[in-house]
């Protein structure tokens, strides 16, 4: 196996919301600060109460990366998701 031409996977971005205004800004957001970030990542949007109950996330929206909710209940500026997605 060629282990040099291996590519990352990316981030796993999921964006947990039922469709309110704050969730679709939380959405366009994240997917501007990956686009400013140039990083390989997909961005999902989950609305589903009950697989957003599976993350334990209680208020909306949310902001979950590689499995972790990082952001919940507020939405963050573009430069605040690309520092929390930078880490």
């Amino acid at each position: 196996m060629d282990l040099d031409n291996l590519k990352p996977a990316g981030m796993d971005i999921k964006v947990l919301g039922t469709g309110c205004a704050k969730c679709k800004t939380l959405e366009k957001q994240t997917s501007q600060a990956v686009a400013e970030l140039g990083i390989t990542a997909t961005v999902t949007k989950v609305e589903d109460i009950m697989e957003i109950m599976q993350f334990g996330v209680m208020t909306t929206p949310a902001l979950v990366v590689d499995g972790k909710v990082l952001v919940k209940g507020k939405v963050p500026s573009v430069a605040e998701i690309k520092e929390l997605l930078s880490k």
